[in-house]
């Protein structure tokens, strides 16, 4: 005599998954079941049209949402919701119900919806198993997609990026994490590089300053000033900031401006390292590379080699045989 599986968890024919995607610092989850075609017609058969379907097998297929979206354009504010759906022949609904914990769609309500978004479907490679996959992601936004048979359903999920992780990060702030200069300066470092509100970056960097003063913050503080344009007080900052900074600290930095394509800033900073550090190896490679900018090539093969026998860290001593090779070829390092 058979029974009715009630109580204990055992395998099921249709097996359980979850899907999760993050966008920002949103995550999106999908949990549901997943039933096999097993050679059956699914659309307008097992699956009728113009009907509500559970969008999976057994209880209620969810969506969560860690902060508000929009779906298809439309607001939806966060939380778990049943996630149910009416095919159709040219089009599809896409419901989102606020009860989240029913068997299938067997006990779903109207009333109850919190959004309902029309979609399309669209031909698909065929699929034995339902899966829900997340495509198209971009920074802001993804596209959620219903496969199975040889039909997909998309819905597109999109968020306010820059606001929700602001948000988020507002509350980070206020855990043990306030009491790092690194936490103040990263959420600083975020307004700066998205150039979103830049004044409570500023702020966050004067925060990180007052737990710790360093080159870094200070120098994060000019760069927040100078998007500002408050010229006078970022080019107080950025002085303070390179009497702060160490050799390593100052080499680099010059580095990154060479980068930044900004060379004779960059060359400025490298005499600030001579004149600062002249027995560091960091030195003699400042050294190196105002010669080499110079057209003295010899001077900064000379440097280079004193660089060799200094006992430098192991990982730039390839880099060092590039360099001197250049050199030999006439080659401004700098470039």
């Amino acid at each position: 005599m058979a029974c009715a599986q009630t109580l204990l968890t055992l395998p099921e024919a249709s097996q359980r998954s979850v899907v999760t995607q993050r966008i920002g610092v949103t995550d999106i989850t999908i949990t549901y079941h997943r039933p096999l075609v097993n050679g059956r017609k699914i659309w307008g058969g097992i699956v009728p049209y113009d009907q509500v379907w559970r969008a999976g097998a057994n209880e209620n297929t969810t969506i969560a949402f860690s902060d508000p979206v929009k779906v298809e354009g439309q607001p939806l504010a966060k939380g778990t919701y049943g996630l149910h759906m009416i095919p159709g022949a040219d089009t599809w609904i896409v419901i989102f119900s606020k009860a989240s914990t029913a068997w299938g769609s067997f006990s779903y309500k109207q009333e109850e919806d919190a959004l309902r978004v029309t979609v399309k479907p669209q031909p698909a490679e065929f699929h034995e198993a339902l899966a829900y996959d997340f495509d198209d992601v971009k920074p802001d936004s993804a596209v959620a997609t219903l496969r199975w048979e040889k039909l997909a359903v998309p819905f597109r999920v999109s968020i306010d990026e820059k606001e929700i992780t602001l948000q988020n990060l507002r509350t980070q702030l206020r855990g043990g994490v306030q009491y790092t200069w690194e936490a103040w300066a990263e959420g600083a470092n975020y307004c700066l590089t998205n150039k979103t509100d830049l004044d409570e970056g500023l702020r966050w960097a004067d925060q990180s300053v007052a737990v710790e003063e360093r080159f870094d913050n200070v120098m994060l503080k000019s760069q927040l000033l100078d998007a500002l344009h408050r010229e006078t007080e970022a080019a107080a900052a950025k002085t303070h900031a390179m009497e702060l900074a160490n050799v390593t600290q100052l080499y680099f930095y010059a580095r990154q401006l060479q980068a930044q394509k900004q060379p004779a800033q960059a060359m400025d900073v490298f005499r600030q390292v001579v004149r600062r550090y002249p027995d560091h190896w960091l030195g003699h490679m400042a050294v190196a590379r105002l010669s080499s900018a110079d057209g003295n090539y010899d001077k900064a093969i000379q440097e280079i080699k004193l660089v060799k026998s200094m006992g430098v860290p192991e990982q730039q001593k390839a880099n060092l045989e590039t360099l001197l090779a250049r050199l030999e070829a006439k080659q401004d390092i700098n470039q």
